[in-house]
């Protein structure tokens, strides 16, 4: 029994360093309150106040222009009228069918 009690007693005080720990680096976050970010006392520069705003930039004009020579057009508009996209398109050829295997013919090498 002995035994066990040390154990429960080495594993407490190990809890509680670690406790001790975590209290000592949350301690100066918690004790008092940053102020945001300034100039420092003294450094004035005579201007005072903050930077004018600067003006709003203009955007950019779209690049690319005329379209690659090798742009192909569309093959249906859908501005042209109503209706829908497979109506417009041209029905497409079906593929032959294929012809059914022959069956195997047995020759006589082999069989006994």
């Amino acid at each position: 029994m002995p035994g066990d009690a040390e154990i429960i007693l080495i594993l407490g005080v190990m809890h509680l360093l670690g406790l001790g720990f975590i209290a000592l680096l949350l301690l100066p976050a918690l004790r008092e309150a940053h102020e945001p970010p300034g100039p420092e006392p003294g450094s004035d520069d005579g201007w005072g106040g903050h930077d004018p705003p600067r003006p709003p930039r203009h955007p950019q004009p779209p690049r690319g222009g005329v379209p690659l020579p090798d742009a192909l057009p569309a093959r249906v508009r859908l501005r042209d009228g109503h209706g829908r996209l497979a109506d417009r398109l041209p029905v497409r050829e079906r593929r032959p069918a294929r012809e059914p295997d022959r069956p195997p013919v047995r020759t006589g090498f082999g069989c006994r």
